[in-house]
C-alpha cells in the first residue's frame, strides 16, 4: 500500500509513503475535519491512498495571483 500526496491543481506527485500499516495520527490526518477528509483523501482500488495537497509551484502561483483562489482549476 502506498500513500501518494498529489497536487490538487497540477497533478504533480509531491511525495509518497510506502508502508503496509500507517497511523492517521502519524500523518496528521486526524486533525482534518470530516469535510476536509472527504475532499482530500481518496482510496484507490489497488489499496493506495491518494491525498490531495498543493505543491510549492502552485502555492507560489496562488500567492502571486490571489484571484486564482476563486477558480476550481487555474492550470490549463
Amino acid at each position: 500500500m502506498s500513500i501518494v500526496y498529489q497536487c490538487r491543481h497540477c497533478g504533480h506527485v509531491v511525495g509518497q509513503v510506502n508502508q503496509q500499516l500507517v497511523d492517521e495520527t502519524m500523518l496528521g490526518l486526524d486533525k482534518l475535519s470530516a469535510k476536509d477528509k472527504r475532499e482530500m483523501i481518496h482510496y484507490q482500488q489497488n489499496g493506495d491512498v491518494q491525498i490531495k495537497t498543493i505543491c510549492e509551484n502552485c502555492e507560489a502561483s496562488l500567492g502571486a495571483n490571489p484571484q486564482y483562489h476563486e477558480l476550481d482549476f487555474f492550470i490549463q
